[in-house]
Parts: C-alpha cells; sequence; structure tokens
C-alpha cells in the first residue's frame, strides 16, 4: 500500500505514474572521427522512426570515452545515461545495443541496465533490444544486405570477404561461421572471416588461394570502419588482411563503409527496437533479449 511520499513502491497503485519512455542507443563507440558519422547517419534514422520519443546515447568503451574527453567531447556510459533518464522522470527505457553480436559486450550492458529496474525507484521496465544478428532471419537479411553494396564491378571470380570482430572465448563467434553458410549459399566466392574468432585469416585464404581471379574486395562486418578496419584489415602492417594477401597475390580493395552506413541495415537493428518497445507497452516477452 502507498505510505505517502515515502512510498517505496515504483508507482503508487492508487495514482499509477503516466508511461514516459525513452530509448538509449549504446555503441561501443570509436576515435576515428570518419567513422563518427555512422552514429550520426543511425541517430537521424532513428529519430525519424520514433519521432516522439525522447533518444540518447551511451558509449561502452572506456578508452573511446577517455580519448574523447580529452578532445573535450563528454560521453555518458550506459550506467550513467540510465542514470540521468531515471532522474529525469522517465518510467520505460528501451535498450538497443548497436552491436554486430550478442557477446560479451551485449550480455555486460544488458545486465547492467536491467538492474536499474530491480532497484527501488527504478524504472518500472527496461527492455533490451537484440543486437544485429541474433536470429537466422537476422543472418539472411544481413547477407542480402550486404550482398547488395558489394561493387558492381566486381567479377563473380573475384572474392569478396567480410571481416567481423570475433572473440574466441565466446559462444556467439559460432554466428559468424553460420553466416559464412548463409554467405556461401548466396554466393559461393564471398566469404566471412574474423580479426579475432573464426573463422580467422589463416581458415579464410586457403579458400581464396584457389580462386582465379586477382583483385579482391575486402569490407568489415562492423558497425563502423574504425580502427580494426584501418589497421587490421587495410592497414599496411604485415598482419593485416589486405598485407597478407598481397603477399598471395591478390590486388585489394577496401570498403571503408561501416553497416551502420547502409540504412537496410540499421532497419534490422530498428526492428529489434520496435520489439522492446512493444514489450515496454505490453509488459512481457516477445522476440529478442529480455
Amino acid at each position: 500500500l502507498c505510505t505517502g511520499p515515502f512510498c517505496y513502491l515504483k508507482h503508487c497503485r492508487g495514482r499509477p505514474t503516466p508511461m514516459k519512455r525513452a530509448i538509449l542507443l549504446v555503441a561501443f563507440g570509436t576515435t576515428a572521427p570518419e567513422a563518427q558519422k555512422v552514429f550520426d547517419i543511425i541517430d537521424a534514422q532513428t529519430r525519424a522512426a520514433f519521432p516522439d520519443d525522447d533518444i540518447r546515447w551511451a558509449y561502452t568503451s572506456r578508452f573511446v570515452k577517455a580519448k574523447l574527453a580529452k578532445e573535450g567531447k563528454t560521453l555518458d556510459s550506459p550506467e550513467i545515461a540510465m542514470a540521468r533518464l531515471m532522474n529525469d522522470g522517465f518510467t520505460h527505457v528501451a535498450v538497443l545495443p548497436l552491436l554486430v553480436m550478442p557477446g560479451e559486450e551485449f550480455h555486460r550492458l544488458h545486465n547492467n541496465v536491467r538492474l536499474f529496474e530491480r532497484m527501488t525507484g527504478g524504472f518500472r521496465m527496461v527492455a533490451v533490444a537484440s543486437p544485429l544478428l541474433s536470429i537466422h532471419s537476422d543472418l539472411r537479411r544481413v547477407a542480402e544486405a550486404m550482398r547488395g553494396r558489394i561493387p558492381s564491378e566486381r567479377k563473380p571470380d573475384e572474392p569478396v570477404v567480410f571481416i567481423g570482430h570475433g572473440n574466441a572465448r565466446h559462444p556467439s563467434d559460432s554466428l559468424y561461421a553460420a553466416m559464412g553458410f548463409i554467405m556461401q549459399e548466396i554466393d559461393p566466392n564471398i566469404h566471412i572471416g574474423t580479426v579475432s574468432g573464426y573463422p580467422g585469416m589463416d581458415d579464410v585464404l586457403p579458400r581464396l588461394s584457389v580462386a582465379s581471379g586477382k583483385k579482391a574486395y575486402l569490407a568489415p562486418l562492423m558497425t563502423t570502419a574504425g580502427e580494426h578496419l584501418r589497421n587490421d584489415i587495410a592497414g599496411d602492417g604485415p598482419g593485416s588482411w589486405k598485407s597478407a594477401l598481397a603477399r598471395i597475390g591478390w590486388d585489394c580493395r577496401t570498403s571503408f563503409q561501416g553497416m551502420g552506413e547502409h540504412p537496410e541495415i540499421v532497419d534490422v537493428w530498428l526492428d529489434h527496437l520496435r520489439d522492446a518497445l512493444a514489450r515496454l507497452e505490453g509488459g512481457g516477452k516477445r522476440h529478442g533479449a529480455a
């Protein structure tokens, strides 16, 4: 029962608080100025889709936030952003992780933001949307969208490699292999690789060496075209994908567009956000994260 001004309930049963909802977009972040435009594109597309919602941003990477802070750009962590939303009187929050896979970063974020609905005086409900590649239909939609972004001058015998981050220590790494299987169904000369997981460079290069062309295309399977693309994929160092392919005779053409620059891929994230918002309205679970 209500105990007046010191009521410990999230909302007084006698005087229910009207829903006041917000959207929190959460990205790992980037220090590359050229890659920052991806978040501007996602922000504009999200605001166009949800014009009546308050939309906030947060970065998960401490390194990125610290480096940007030295440049005078202060960005909230998800926890700080959630605290601000709570202080501003929001009752319901839908969190959209702009992550590719449901890996370590996603689970850490999921656990932390859900704590804000369990605390006294916290949100009435927090719904966390799924990352980009979560179920088979996501993989299929993204695969078709990525195929549509391959340069038109590319010939059928010229391999294309989409390269993600990867994490050999987490089960979500298996989604890259699943994505590779779908890509091979679409075009046997499109491959999936990772920087830090499976399939890695040593797994993919032998498949390319039997191809008949001499030109190969590299593109990031990442939200932004950040440091990993510029160093680990397209860099001039001996350990990059570009250098490794050059050593076996391939002329590499690299795309510097992150997946967040493709509206049809952002639509997949936004569909996950729509599901999270529907759960806020219905007070229960549907497809996706809790």
